[in-house]
């Protein structure tokens, strides 16, 4: 009997047909002529059409295309073999499709190019058993050993891509788990390690991951209030007595040493921490380092995270150095550049200290454009249309997103309102934060995105800045809310705001009935977050089907001795000192 034609379909855009997408090959031992092995080409559309067919025949084989000369009348047909042997045509072939997959990735992230790199197998394990075990079935499927086999590869590696320390050749990985890495967060050389190393220790902490499981799965049904067993006694015994053996201060051997590394390696490999702090805590602070690291991988694999991405690690801003948390789409002859050099008045970004330096001396800007709205002591606000100063507002908005996670608007400034307070000396007015403000707001949001730079953290600035954006809100006679998702940081301050202002309304409250709608009138805060303020300090209780807010003298008291305790020091926007008007409509 002749072999059968090998035929590939090929689409007149010049791309294969998508019935060519699986291979099946097994032996023929139902011909009735001789126990010759057979082979039947089949197209997954022929398998259709065959298993629409099976309820009409009592043998369950189907009915099968097969001519013996098929020829293509295409100059452009190409030859593929699709082998499926009429012995297993039974109905377990209605399976084929179930694994259909998609072809393998190669070690370069790229699907395969040609048909040899793939091995196509049965997936019927009973078969391959079958195979193994039956010489002559073996014999059969020797002309088929030639072909390769299938290429594995679970993680996109790049390896055009190197790790950016000096002298490390990628391999391994800190969390012990991947074979590669191209960041310095994953790399063992920065990290004063092996990858043996890193091995070793991500093998104990899977030990130790399991024996807490096994722990919490038998103290699941403890009660709550259940005294600590012996072992975790002892085990707290065990920690305070490592914390209490570590050294108070550094020998001068081990401080040279230190100073030796430090000075040879430089910021390209991690200082040594040993000895400095107890080993507990510095397992603990490994541990942080090798969980931090395999989320990072995890965000790469997926595609969030490109390697080699440029992104700036420093920038030079007025008299500080601030490090960068998050990428900006600054211009990448910039971004690649790793440190930028930012004028602290006008904003604009250079690529080194000589051309900031030279730039300082001819800049006239002292303080941001636009309109002075607010001014006490050392604190003023201005008022910068996104319209007038388009440069200006864009820069600001680059900066900021070195801090920001979330925010998304660089570019189209103009619908937007900047108020930026600084802080003035004999040099001139110092950026501390600024939020924008949409012109028209449907919403009543009066905060679209807020930020208080990183020198100026923790010192009360970004209270202010959110009273003056509510302030600005009483003065329209509007009720106000920021604009969502908040920042984590963001979350925080307006979190603590919030809690202070209705703090402050219970204490100087001194009638009976309270409402929300009064306490939302009175200070410009929308009845949504002053609800959740009331139910995060539990102060909102129902009771026989109404809602009560009760008065905590607990914590109304705890808030005013801190008040106290603040005195003078306490950063505070006063009313009078605003010079404002509300904006009409463009």
């Amino acid at each position: 009997m002749p072999r059968r034609r090998q035929v590939r379909n090929i689409g007149s855009d010049g791309t294969e047909d998508s019935d060519s997408s699986a291979e099946r090959e097994q032996t023929n031992s139902s011909e009735s002529d001789g126990n010759i092995p057979k082979r039947t080409r089949l197209t997954r559309a022929s398998l259709r059409l065959s298993q629409s067919s099976q309820g009409k025949e009592s043998h369950g084989m189907g009915a099968l295309v097969m001519n013996q000369n098929l020829h293509c009348n295409c100059s452009n047909s190409i030859i593929l073999s699709y082998i499926v042997s009429v012995a297993e045509y039974t109905p377990d072939v209605k399976r084929v499709g179930d694994h259909d997959e998609s072809p393998p990735l190669t070690p370069t992230g790229n699907a395969p190019s040609s048909e040899s790199e793939l091995d196509i197998s049965s997936p019927n394990a009973s078969h391959d058993e079958s195979v193994a075990k039956d010489p002559a079935l073996r014999d059969s499927d020797k002309d088929l050993s030639h072909r390769p086999k299938r290429r594995r590869c679970h993680e996109t590696y790049n390896f055009n891509m190197k790790c950016p320390t000096p002298g490390c050749n990628s391999l391994g990985h800190l969390t012990g788990k991947h074979e590669r890495h191209f960041a310095v967060s994953g790399c063992p050389l920065y990290h004063n390690l092996s990858a043996d190393e890193c091995k070793v220790k991500a093998t104990t902490r899977e030990k130790h991951e399991e024996e807490s499981k096994v722990q919490e799965e038998s103290n699941r049904h403890a009660t709550r209030h259940q005294m600590p067993t012996s072992k975790q006694t002892r085990y707290k015994e065990q920690v305070t007595e490592m914390r209490k053996g570590r050294n108070s201060g550094l020998p001068k051997e081990q401080k040279e040493k230190y100073m030796e590394h430090r000075q040879s390696h430089g910021n390209t490999r991690e200082p040594l921490l040993e000895n400095i702090t107890s080993e507990y805590d510095l397992e603990l602070f490994r541990k942080a380092q090798a969980r931090a690291s395999e989320d990072l991988e995890k965000l790469r694999i997926q595609g969030q995270i490109t390697e080699g991405s440029n992104m700036i690690k420093t920038i030079l801003f007025g008299r500080y150095e601030l490090d960068t948390w998050y990428h900006s789409p600054y211009p990448e002859e910039y971004a690649r550049l790793g440190r930028l050099y930012v004028c602290e008045f006008c904003l604009k970004y250079m690529k080194s200290q000589t051309i900031l330096r030279r730039h300082m001396a001819k800049c006239v800007w002292k303080h941001p454009p636009g309109d002075e709205v607010y001014r006490k002591g050392a604190i003023s606000v201005f008022e910068v249309d996104g319209k007038k100063n388009k440069i200006y507002c864009q820069n600001l908005c680059l900066l900021a997103k070195l801090f920001l996670d979330h925010k998304t608007l660089y570019y189209d400034v103009e619908p937007f309102l900047f108020y930026v307070m600084t802080e003035a000396d004999n040099t001139g007015c110092h950026l501390v934060g600024y939020f924008s403000k949409e012109k028209n707001s449907f919403l009543n949001y009066n905060v679209s995105c807020i930020l208080t730079m990183p020198q100026y953290m923790r010192q009360g600035f970004g209270k202010m800045l959110i009273d003056f954006s509510y302030l600005l809100s009483k003065v329209e006679e509007k009720v106000g809310s920021p604009e969502r998702p908040l920042s984590d940081l963001g979350l925080i301050s307006y979190r603590s705001y919030w809690k202070e202002v209705l703090l402050r309304y219970m204490y100087n409250f001194q009638g009976k009935e309270i409402s929300i709608k009064e306490i939302s009138q009175e200070t410009a805060v929308n009845p949504v977050d002053i609800v959740s303020t009331l139910q995060s300090l539990q102060m909102l209780k129902y009771w026989k089907g109404k809602h009560l807010v009760l008065k905590r003298q607990d914590l109304i008291d705890e808030w005013k001795a801190k008040e106290t305790k603040r005195g003078s020091n306490n950063k505070t926007i006063d009313p009078s000192s605003l010079k404002w008007t509300p904006p009409k409509g463009t």
